[in-house]
């Protein structure tokens, strides 16, 4: 099962799909905001996916108890969400400008919409494909919408029980969506690397018959490479241009350099995967010839016996195999050799 996304084919046996979240890491500047899709074009990544939304598209504004961050958390801590969301929101004039530098550097791009009026927007753009975030999936309502678009579907599943996955893939797929990448997540900002869990990618894999992939919250890029090892053929992480700059995402975001790494880096992943063959590859076969074998390390005479002095298993290969060596000591040379010659049955 693959699923194309613009020009690129997602799924098991092709190369792993790397995505760069700009999120908020703009800063509330487009220029700013240009400047990143500058870069993660400059790392190689593949594609550059947005959020689109609208502060009262996401929340209303009520500063109660249940409207804010828990005081404990991580980064955002006793945040007003209505407030967090106007600081972090990618505003909808913007996206043109955006998509348009993207697509002038080849980068695919496309965006999470969380309304109807995100959808109007991006269909207007021509968007490739979608992203339904974690908190989302249960928004069976938007999954519809979107899938009505025809356009293929990456959701996210962060949180989610199998049921609650289940209940998306199949409104997603009954709603005519061109095909479906599960992401598995861990809605965590950020997330530490002991709850990434990622045996789940080929229970998701197998359960649902779709490719499957990672959106990381996690510091660094050792996790979304481990996933590659996995089954991971998506994978999805936030960028911006220095975490010093700061920002609502920045703590957990990859500079410039480092999405270049993991480009590189899944890439690698993916092509060690290899097959199951158990046996000597291609590129082993110079290393073939410098195996051990049985050779006559110094020069004798007609007639002499074989000795552990005369006879040693070294390097190169091209002498018997060296479990021969009990077999052929106490027999005799019946010609002379010099020290170097392989020794073989014929010798003695």
């Amino acid at each position: 099962m693959t699923v194309k996304i613009g020009p690129h084919v997602v799924g098991a046996g092709e190369r792993p799909l790397v995505v760069a979240e700009m999120s908020g890491n703009h800063n509330g500047s487009l220029d700013r905001a240009l400047e990143i899709v500058d870069a993660v074009a400059a790392t190689g990544a593949h594609a550059l996916k947005l959020q689109t939304y609208r502060p009262d598209t996401l929340t209303i504004d009520v500063d109660a108890p249940g409207f804010r961050i828990s005081r404990g958390h991580d980064l955002w801590g006793g945040e007003h969400l209505y407030r967090l969301f106007e600081r972090a929101h990618t505003p909808y004039e913007w996206h043109e400008p955006i998509f348009e530098r993207a697509r002038r550097h080849g980068l695919t791009v496309f965006s999470s919409p969380f309304d109807a009026t995100a959808v109007a927007l991006l269909e207007r753009l021509d968007t490739p494909a979608y992203k339904i975030a974690s908190s989302e999936l249960v928004d069976l309502p938007l999954i519809r919408l979107v899938a009505s678009t025809g356009k293929p579907m990456v959701i996210s599943t962060g949180m989610a029980t199998l049921a609650e996955i289940d209940a998306a893939v199949r409104t997603a797929r009954d709603g005519g969506a061109a095909g479906i990448v599960l992401l598995a997540c861990t809605a965590a900002y950020p997330a530490p690397p002991r709850d990434s869990n990622l045996r789940r990618l080929p229970v998701l894999a197998d359960a649902f018959g779709v490719p499957v992939g990672l959106s990381d919250h996690t510091p660094g890029i050792g996790v979304p490479v481990a996933a590659v090892a996995l089954g991971a053929c998506l994978i999805e992480k936030h960028v911006t241009l220095r975490r010093g700059d700061g920002g609502v995402d920045a703590d957990f975001s990859l500079e410039p350099a480092e999405l270049a790494a993991l480009r590189v880096e899944s890439e690698r992943a993916w092509a060690a995967l290899g097959d199951t063959v158990v046996g000597p590859t291609p590129t082993e076969r110079e290393g073939l010839r410098f195996r051990r074998s049985l050779y006559v390390v110094a020069d004798v005479a007609t007639g002499t016996p074989v000795t552990r002095d005369n006879v040693r298993s070294i390097r190169p290969a091209g002498g018997l195999p060296p479990v021969e060596l009990d077999r052929v000591l106490g027999r005799v040379f019946t010609r002379d050799a010099a020290r170097g010659t392989p020794l073989s049955w014929d010798l003695i």
